[in-house]
């Protein structure tokens, strides 16, 4: 299957990087390439670092802009190695970064892949398939207290518990490997008025698997504190984020890298030596336009927040 892949927020992410011909600028989530594509058009003796662990963005990308391949260099790993990643290829700082997280198009429509709910195929979910961990080993040997852990706090899902429940109890009879059968679990554990009325039953749990898989919330908030550090004066860090999770620690850590004092409001003057690195450009977030939630359904719960270093 061709990696497809609609690149959210698009043109206000390429708008907000303010792009210098001669900069150096990373993608760290390569994806089809859509952000690098624009950002390399923009490049005259700049360079760009995309980053993908997905080794079908990896070759589709390449692929897609092998006509900037002088300026270009792709690199398969995760993007919360940034700081090892620059210093092997000599790189002491960076005119801008962006980050799309979440699932791709393309993983969510391979069915292979296992990601969603939609198609029927082997529980996987990894978006680097050389780890070993698979949403296939969450399912069938997280304990049900950290199964309901995960579902309630990245699926956010009100029934999480009782979901946790019926997992536990259906892999004692048999182990739940593909994902029909996980959505037929999920759908007996929540009430069918809900199911009626609340969109497809599995979307939140589907998703929390995900997330718990690829670690990522867990790797996020260092790696953005990780992305601030290597921008050089001037330079701009965006994100776009699709989870009110991934959402609220990107603004958790701009915020305190724009404002890192931690002494009592009732002081006179700073005492804790804590400096602000750079400005919250979002003061709220940037969102999809009402054209383009209609043509891509899944930019509506996308943000785009922006972070200057500070000159």
């Amino acid at each position: 299957m061709e990696f497809r892949h609609s690149s959210v927020l698009l043109w206000k992410t390429i708008e907000s990087l303010n792009i210098h011909p001669d900069g150096i600028y990373v993608d760290g989530t390569l994806g089809g390439g859509g952000h690098s594509f624009q950002i390399l058009q923009r490049l005259q003796t700049g360079r760009l670092i995309g980053i993908d662990r997905d080794e079908a963005a990896i070759a589709a990308a390449t692929k897609r802009l092998r006509i900037f391949e002088e300026k270009i260099t792709v690199v398969r790993d995760n993007f919360c190695h940034i700081k090892p990643i620059l210093k092997e290829l000599g790189i002491g700082g960076v005119n801008g970064i962006v980050l799309d997280l979440g699932v791709s198009s393309y993983q969510l429509d391979t069915p292979e892949r296992g990601f969603s709910y939609q198609h029927d195929a082997k529980l996987d979910m990894r978006m680097d398939r050389r780890q070993e961990l698979t949403a296939g080993d969450i399912v069938n040997t997280y304990p049900e207290a950290e199964l309901f852990r995960i579902i309630r706090e990245y699926g956010e899902d009100r029934f999480a518990q009782n979901i946790a429940k019926h997992i536990v109890r259906a892999r004692q009879e048999a182990a739940i490997t593909t994902t029909f059968q996980l959505n037929e679990i999920i759908k007996a554990a929540i009430p069918a008025k809900v199911r009626a009325t609340g969109g497809h039953p599995s979307k939140r749990t589907f998703q929390a698997i995900r997330i718990e898989c690829n670690r990522e919330l867990e790797i996020l908030k260092e790696a953005v504190e990780d992305m601030i550090d290597v921008l050089l004066p001037g330079g701009r860090l965006c994100i776009i984020t699709f989870h009110s999770l991934e959402d609220r620690i990107v603004k958790t850590v701009f915020r305190q890298r724009e404002n890192p004092c931690v002494c009592p409001p009732d002081f006179p003057t700073c005492v804790c030596g804590k400096v602000s690195v750079g400005k919250v450009i979002t003061k709220k977030p940037i969102l999809p336009e009402e054209r383009e939630m209609e043509e891509n359904p899944r930019s509506k719960s996308a943000k785009l927040r922006i972070f200057e270093k500070r000159g």
